[in-house]
């Protein structure tokens, strides 16, 4: 039986309602020919530990990626071997974000220098950088190949990155079917010039798109920032028009399966004092398109879905068997059974708090402790509740009603919900706690 090829398409830091015909028409027309996922969400709204769960499978708190700058561990199976065993040429292009130990002077560092091969997550293909966002800007950088040679590039990153990906199309394996994964920086703000950097012809285009909802009533840098930020996806979208041409100019777009999602959206400094790092929906609720497998005839999906689920989903279309310790749910299983479906995802929070927090399909429930940072640990034997949202009433989440006399009993079960999930995780139980008060004077 032939095997289907697969792309995984991977942009950075890109809210669910960038995706519509005004900003991405390639991508709608690839959801024409897909499934369109309208309630796609995040396990862990933050760059590394995002990656660290497609590429293992497992949630954070299995692998111990719990922050950015920690490798993937030996002892975890990696995404590629699966696919390597199975007879399939797998390929890895762009930000990696994997690769480094958290403090420098420990350990492998590599921000700015070759990942170390025995860290490229055993892809066979290597046009990567560990973080993307250190050897390049919007435009112009570097990325390394498999043995670490430094490869230059010229002109818009996400261009560039995905000419590498056009190139290895054209260079692959012939007798093989292929796996490659893209992972663009893209519409990720540029750490060092504090800024996002869209594409300088298209970003007055975007100055007068309307705020989303979400964002307008608080404060934050969303005025300044989202017209490159939109700038920076389409010209995403554009690259998607691209890689869909070479696959129809090679034959290949029938057997390919595309997946196209982000690791986490973005809040724009409206939750926190950065752009992620948040429960809230702009920051965990992420587009997911998936394109073959199953998954066509421009189909609407209105079911939960997680980031956790495309690892067994991926080796599901490959034809290799799920392994038993993978956290998430297969959803080639699910296309055509209404009652197969989540009640509701889970997500990790690090490095802005130690957080942990479901989304059902109308309630979001959050839990912190009462550390003032997540750099400090992981977990914790004791949470506070946080935030409670009635989705149905308050999709912008303005009201949070963790206090809220009238809503006792659906809060308890929502925490009895919470606790079934984090025990999953592999998580000990912890102890919640009611929000904190403030004692009146």
């Amino acid at each position: 039986m032939k095997k289907n090829n697969i792309v995984f398409y991977f942009s950075d830091q890109q809210r669910w309602d960038t995706v519509n015909e005004t900003v991405t028409p390639n991508l709608m027309k690839l959801a024409e020919d897909g499934t369109l996922f309208e309630n796609n969400f995040t396990c862990q709204p933050v760059c590394g530990p995002a990656r660290s769960c497609l590429q293992s499978g497992l949630y954070a708190s299995r692998t111990g990626c719990h922050w950015n700058g920690v490798a993937l561990p030996r002892r975890i199976v990696p995404l590629a071997r699966y696919f390597n065993n199975a007879g399939y040429q797998t390929a890895y292009i762009g930000k990696w974000h994997l690769g480094s130990d958290r403090y420098p002077g420990i350990g492998v560092h590599c921000g700015k220098t070759a990942v170390p091969k025995d860290r490229q997550g055993e892809y066979q293909y290597w046009r990567a950088a560990d973080c993307l966002e250190f050897t390049s800007h919007g435009y112009d950088g570097y990325v390394f190949d498999g043995d670490g040679r430094q490869i230059d590039f010229k002109g818009y990153r996400a261009d560039c990155i995905n000419d590498f990906a056009l190139e290895f199309l054209e260079t692959r394996e012939k007798d093989k079917p292929f796996f490659l994964f893209i992972s663009q920086l893209e519409p990720h703000h540029q750490n060092d010039h504090k800024t996002i950097e869209g594409y300088r012809e298209t970003v007055d285009r975007f100055k007068e798109y309307p705020i989303p909802d979400d964002l307008a009533f608080l404060k934050g840098n969303y005025k300044e920032e989202y017209p490159d930020y939109l700038s920076a996806v389409n010209r995403l979208d554009y690259n998607v028009g691209r890689l869909v041409d070479k696959l129809k100019d090679l034959g290949l777009y029938e057997d390919t399966i595309i997946i196209y999602t982000s690791d986490h959206g973005a809040h724009f400094k409206t939750r926190n004092a950065e752009y992620k790092r948040s429960c809230h929906e702009s920051a965990t609720h992420t587009p997911l398109i998936i394109k073959g497998g199953g998954f066509e005839n421009g189909r609407v999906e209105k079911r939960l879905s997680s980031l956790i689920d495309l690892p067994p989903t991926l080796l599901s279309m490959a034809g290799i068997d799920i392994p038993d310790a993978y956290d998430g749910i297969d959803l080639t299983a699910q296309i055509d059974d209404p009652a197969g479906k989540r009640d509701c995802v889970f997500m990790q929070i690090s490095e802005s708090q130690c957080g942990r927090a479901i989304r059902t399909d109308r309630f979001k429930y959050a839990v912190r402790d009462l550390s003032p940072s997540g750099n400090l640990h992981h977990n914790s034997r004791v949470y506070f509740e946080a935030y409670l949202y009635d989705l149905e009433k308050d999709p912008n989440e303005k009201q949070n009603l963790i206090k809220d006399s009238g809503y006792a009993t659906e809060r308890q079960k929502l925490k009895a919900m919470l606790l079934e999930q984090m025990t999953k995780a592999g998580e000990k139980k912890p102890i919640i706690l009611p929000a904190i008060t403030a004692r009146k004077k």
